[in-house]
């Protein structure tokens, strides 16, 4: 076990400890320049539920960033336990994340990931520099879930799936 002073935190210290940290996958994901946009993300999280408020964090180098920026709403897929390729893609730089398929837009067009435990359609209504990172706050507008699917959870760099503790 390692232990170091709490004041010294470098980034490699701070990433290994979030490894330990199991979050469920989701897929966040909007239109730009009339262009589905969309990107994984491990830092989805409820911050209230009357109103129903979301929150999640990217990277201010993402090249989702922009979309993201401009965006008033948003699509969040809570992707389920056989989704891992379709985590991986949308981590993916420099392709063409919706090429494959297995999506559909909305009526308002965002799109949504098909297969997905759950997803929500949401109203940005904040934006916040976070270090590297920006944190984006929603309110969730529409949801859908899908009964009898277990969740995607990321893991010390690794795809997992949840089973009821016995």
């Amino acid at each position: 076990m390692t232990t170091t002073h709490p004041d010294v935190v470098s980034a490699d210290a701070f990433r290994s400890v979030f490894r330990s940290h199991p979050a469920g996958v989701a897929v966040i994901t909007t239109t730009h320049a009339g262009r589905p946009v969309g990107f994984t993300a491990t830092s989805v999280i409820s911050v209230s539920a009357d109103p129903p408020v979301l929150a999640f964090s990217l990277a201010s180098t993402s090249s989702s960033w922009p979309a993201v920026e401009a965006a008033a709403t948003v699509a969040v897929s809570f992707l389920a336990a056989g989704q891992a390729e379709v985590s991986t893609r949308f981590a993916t730089s420099g392709i063409d994340r919706f090429a494959a398929g297995g999506w559909h837009p909305l009526d308002t067009g965002e799109p949504v990931i098909d297969g997905a435990v759950a997803w929500l359609r949401a109203r940005v209504i904040g934006r916040i520099e976070a270090g590297s990172s920006h944190l984006v706050t929603v309110e969730a507008l529409w949801h859908r879930k899908f009964a009898g699917t277990a969740p995607l959870v990321f893991h010390d760099r690794g795809y997992h799936h949840i089973a009821p503790a016995r």
